[in-house]
């Protein structure tokens, strides 16, 4: 997997690029990671990305220039002039092996999940644009992204630590990239419910011990337990996660005996 993060801050992206398991998985060739400075083809002796909204009102907003620019650039595709804009660059695009995904992050996105992680994660190459300011000029929108992402209902300064949430959790999915292949498959949202408590050493801690079942060594019986322990957590913190997870007639049965010992507690 190939992934271009465009920013102004590329130093804000590599020093998360080159640590814990997105530099494990950089080191062993499983995924390319790259910031790209858009400021770097703004095209002017000035350097300037940004500029007044046509209309009037606060702020300045990214112009389209170096942004399309920058990502004609990493796609490859030659600079587009006044009089190629049509032609070049829809060849160039046209002969592309692999169709990248280029996403906005942007308050205005489509919010985030464990579901678009794992799609993403089937792609070969994802180009993530991190704006600033006021917005971008909607062309980029309208003309250039294929998708517009958000990690939630509040603003950031910029792009990049959304950005840097959705690479960690979508590298975090390819194979080889974790030390347990298990543990992507049962972490809480990839199975449709939160994940089970765990416990360690030591078996009691301050006169807190960790539940009998985990210690019999019946491995059948400890996954009969986990499951219960993911319904309970699920039911308790996010019960909407109910209404679309692949739920078996046995967990249905685990949720109406749940809901009724709650029911007698309250």
């Amino acid at each position: 997997m190939r992934i271009d993060v465009l920013t102004l801050f590329p130093e804000m992206c590599e020093g998360v690029f080159s640590t814990s398991i997105l530099g494990k998985a950089r080191d062993k060739g499983i995924v390319s990671l790259n910031a790209v400075n858009f400021r770097d083809f703004s095209g002017n002796k000035h350097n300037t990305v940004d500029d007044t909204p046509y209309g009037g009102g606060g702020g300045m907003v990214l112009k389209p220039d170096p942004i399309f620019a920058a990502v004609e650039h990493v796609l490859g595709i030659p600079p587009v002039t006044a009089e190629s804009v049509h032609g070049d660059r829809s060849a160039a695009e046209a002969d592309l092996a692999v169709k990248p995904r280029i996403i906005l992050m942007c308050p205005q996105g489509k919010t985030y999940n464990q579901k678009i992680a794992e799609e993403l994660a089937r792609e070969q190459h994802l180009i993530f644009i991190c704006g600033h300011y006021e917005g971008y000029d909607e062309r980029i929108r309208e003309h250039l992204v294929t998708d517009e992402l958000s990690i939630g209902d509040y603003v950031l300064t910029g792009g990049e630590l959304p950005a840097l949430t959705v690479i960690d959790s979508v590298v975090r999915l390819q194979p080889g990239a974790l030390g347990n292949e298990t543990s992507a498959i049962t972490d809480s949202f990839s199975t449709g419910l939160l994940e089970y408590p765990h416990y360690t050493r030591p078996a009691e801690f301050r006169g807190w011990k960790v539940p009998d079942m985990l210690l019999s060594g019946h491995h059948a019986n400890i996954e009969l337990w986990r499951r219960e322990q993911a319904l309970q957590r699920t039911l308790e913190r996010r019960p909407d996660l109910l209404e679309t997870a692949e739920l078996t007639a046995k967990d249905m049965k685990a949720l109406e005996e749940l809901k009724r010992q709650r029911q007698e507690q309250a």
